[in-house]
């Protein structure tokens, strides 16, 4: 059955899959991405980056914005030219088309964003505890985790436009949190509360170089970057993506940029190192140390709450559309492609990358030492850099494919070098990573690889097992005909072949 005309007829008789809706216009689409890259990171990483270069823990953020920079006008123009979801899976896929290198691209990009999605909400569980002044106990966090991501997936089943405008008051909240660092640092700081000798001292440890140590602090800050990912998978839901897009990633990052550059400038300049790199709410110490009497020790537990929250939302609904435009492009099974028909949302992918989110949240919790969390950040940050680098090859690679539509265009210059400075912060003897990060990142693409071979071996065997049944089908009709056509013969008909 390869005539042309019978797939024709096929699908004008089958009927058409719901598409999803597009409610994104540029307002909702600026704090999808602001809100997305802003998330867990600034609330979690200053202190850690702080350890790695002393009071220049600003400078990390800057180097981390810039090359993602670079990258995301590979992704302007790829995302432009290709307005559907799935991202950079998409994208290998029409540039190889290897199926095995999409595949793990695709594995790469959703394991980082569902650990991303479980860690925020192990997060919000330890800070519901605190501001609550529940006892800690690691079975409550855990079901208090779990519940929560199941209510992130039942947003998220809701409806995107439910699901953005639940983001769009998240990111309200979280940049109220942040601003309200800033403004308080910023009276300290003109009362004369401020060390400004701190903000460009480098003190990096003992076993690295300032390089060696720059680098290391600026590949654990990609943690926050996962929202180029994010916004690209949402563009099957965005009002005209290629007149939209450009515009609000390059602006998103730049608000971004700033945020994290203030806060980073504003906690060091008022929070002596040593005190910053061992506490683990630096926000919170840095407004302690500015306004002695002002109770945010009381408000930051909430308002990191809603920052985990938003970074736990955001990077569902992009797993749930990679595996949706995936499934569509005949990458994945048909299965994960499910559009609920009332509500336009892809049920099969929220449910299956749900379900996945809750075996991380289990394992994260039932970790005693925490190792494993303390690892996932940087982990993420290694996967993401990866699909960066690859991101930027392709870009170049699909320059040999053109389309129709007008779409941006990034200069050839930039994808090389966003390849190459990615490239350089994934090498451990470039970065500096610690060798937990990759024993992580290659446990997960190991488990990825076993489960390609077992859906390949499972596929075959079903073809095997239908070419046999034909076969058989094909011999008792040939006898059948053969009898029929005997019968016809002796009542003197004729049979056409």
């Amino acid at each position: 059955m390869n005539d042309p005309s019978w797939t024709q007829v096929v699908k004008a008789v089958e009927p058409e899959e719901p598409q999803l809706k597009r409610v994104l216009g540029p307002g909702l689409l600026l704090l999808f991405i602001v809100g997305d890259i802003l998330g867990t990171g600034i609330y979690a990483l200053t202190g850690q980056v702080a350890a790695e270069v002393g009071g220049a823990a600003w400078l990390p953020f800057l180097l981390a914005f810039a090359v993602a920079t670079v990258t995301a006008f590979s992704y302007l123009e790829l995302v432009t030219k290709y307005p559907q979801a799935a991202g950079a899976a998409l994208y290998t896929h029409k540039a190889f088309g290897i199926h095995f290198f999409t595949f793990l691209v695709c594995f790469i990009v959703m394991t980082s964003g569902i650990t991303s999605a479980s860690t925020a909400s192990r997060a919000f569980a330890a800070n519901l505890l605190v501001a609550f002044k529940i006892p800690d106990a690691a079975l409550t966090t855990m079901f208090i985790a779990l519940a929560f991501i199941l209510l992130i997936m039942l947003v998220n089943l809701r409806g995107v436009s439910e699901s953005v405008w639940l983001n769009v008051f998240l990111t309200l909240v979280e940049l109220s949190g942040l601003l309200l660092v800033i403004l308080i640092g910023m009276w300290a700081i003109s009362g004369g509360n401020a060390d400004w000798s701190r903000v460009v001292a480098f003190e990096t440890p003992e076993d690295k170089g300032v390089l060696l140590a720059v680098s290391t602090a600026t590949s654990l800050a990609f943690f926050a970057m996962v929202g180029f990912e994010d916004s690209v998978n949402m563009a099957e839901e965005t009002k005209d993506p290629s007149r939209i897009f450009p515009k609000m990633m390059l602006s998103g990052l730049g608000i971004a940029a700033v945020i994290y550059v203030l806060v980073s400038i504003t906690v060091v300049a008022l929070v002596p190192i040593g005190d910053l790199v061992g506490s683990e709410t630096p926000l919170v110490t840095a407004v302690e140390a500015a306004a002695p009497g002002f109770p945010i020790n009381d408000l930051l537990p909430f308002i990191s709450m809603f920052a985990v929250a938003n970074t736990a939302l955001i990077n569902m609904m992009m797993a749930s559309r990679l595996l949706y435009g995936m499934s569509r492009q005949k990458v994945l099974p048909p299965f994960l492609a499910r559009v609920a028909p009332k509500r336009q949302t892809p049920w099969a992918a929220i449910l299956f990358t749900s379900a996945l989110a809750v075996g991380l949240i289990v394992y994260v919790s039932l970790d005693a030492e925490g190792s494993v969390v303390a690892l996932l950040g940087g982990t993420t940050s290694l996967l993401l850099l990866t699909v960066f680098a690859v991101v930027n090859v392709t870009v170049l690679v699909l320059r040999r494919q053109p389309v129709e539509h007008k779409h941006f265009r990034t200069p050839s210059f930039l994808p090389v070098i966003g390849a190459i400075t990615c490239l350089y912060l994934v090498f451990p003897w470039t970065s500096g990573r610690p060798a937990g990060q990759y024993t992580i990142a290659l446990a997960l693409l190991a488990i990825g690889i076993l489960l390609w071979i077992a859906e390949r071996a499972y596929t075959a065997a079903r073809r095997r097992g239908n070419g046999d049944a034909g076969s058989a089908g094909t011999a008792t009709g040939g006898a059948a005909d053969a009898d029929g056509g005997a019968e016809n013969q002796a009542k003197g008909s004729t049979r056409a072949e």
